[in-house]
Formats: structure tokens, C-alpha cells, sequence
């Protein structure tokens, strides 16, 4: 296993070992997907644009949720309820009067480096048992996260791309 690298990019760290090139994936994608919110209003970032609750700032919320059930549900055992996180993830798309683009985004933050202390030292071959669909890796975690984050990140592209050119076309 390789050192963490902070701020590594995941496209030159190739001769890196598994776990830093996981982690570097991660971070970009988190970055990547945080970085969708600048420069944005807050109507712009609570903005629906397709028939579901997506929005950027859903997007945003909603890896809060996936990072706090994989990093720590399912690593720690520590019930949802507990956590404060919903039951579902659909739950996590709904805005409320107190999310706005800082707030958020300080979630987001923090529910990565809780992410990441979870699993600090620990061997991606690692088995956790914590999450409902039953025993996993902290590999698979690490996996599944960056399908997730990297899903959304296109989707947050997408929206971003709309809500830009929608400035184009009012003014």
C-alpha cells in the first residue's frame, strides 16, 4: 500500500499503489463535483431542469449521503437514524429552506473527511459488515463510492452546462 498523496492527481500517480490511486480518484471526483456550485446563484444551483428532484445542489447533498452510508454505516455499524441520515437516498435530493450552496458545501467537506478517517490505516482487503446489503471490502467501498461520485459528476455537468447557457439566452 502506497502513502495517501493530498491533492494527488489521479491521472499521473500510475506507478502510485492501489490505494493511492483510489483515493486520488476519489478526491477528484469530489472536487470535481463541488467545483459544479461556482460561481452559481442559489437559484441556479436549487434550479430543476429534468422531471425528477435533481438538482446541482441535490447532486451535492446527495454524495453527503452516499459517503456517510459507505464510509460510516457500513465501515462503523452505526445505524442511519444515528447518523442523521435518511432512510433512503431519494430522501437526500429534497432541498429545505437551510440548504444553500455553503451549507452544503460544508457538509459535503466534512462528509468527506469523515470518509476518509474511516478507513485511515485500514487494508482495502478489509471486511465491514456494517451496511445492510451485508459484508463487504473496503475496496468495494472505495469502488462503489467512485462509481457514485463519478456518475454524478456527469450529471452535474449536464445540469451546470444548462443553468450557463440559460444565462446566455436571459440576458
Amino acid at each position: 500500500m502506497g502513502e495517501v498523496v493530498e491533492g494527488a492527481d489521479p491521472f499521473t500517480v500510475g506507478e502510485a499503489g492501489e490505494r493511492v490511486q483510489l483515493e486520488a480518484f476519489l478526491d477528484h471526483y469530489r472536487a470535481a463535483l463541488e467545483a459544479t456550485l461556482d460561481g452559481l446563484s442559489e437559484e441556479e444551483a436549487r434550479r430543476s431542469l429534468v422531471p425528477s428532484r435533481t438538482t446541482l445542489l441535490g447532486l451535492v447533498k446527495h454524495l453527503v449521503f452516499v459517503q456517510g452510508v459507505w464510509f460510516t454505516e457500513a465501515v462503523t455499524g452505526t445505524p442511519r437514524r444515528e447518523l442523521g441520515l435518511p432512510a433512503t437516498p431519494d430522501e437526500y435530493f429534497v432541498l429545505t429552506e437551510q440548504d444553500t450552496i455553503d451549507s452544503v458545501r460544508a457538509a459535503f467537506r466534512e462528509a468527506c473527511d469523515v470518509a476518509r478517517r474511516q478507513v485511515e490505516g485500514r487494508s482495502l482487503d478489509e471486511v465491514v459488515t456494517g451496511h445492510r446489503f451485508g459484508p463487504c471490502t473496503l475496496r468495494w467501498i472505495h469502488l462503489q463510492c467512485l462509481r457514485e461520485l463519478a456518475h454524478h459528476c456527469g450529471h452535474a455537468d449536464i445540469l451546470r452546462e444548462q443553468i450557463l447557457a440559460a444565462r446566455g439566452s436571459e440576458g
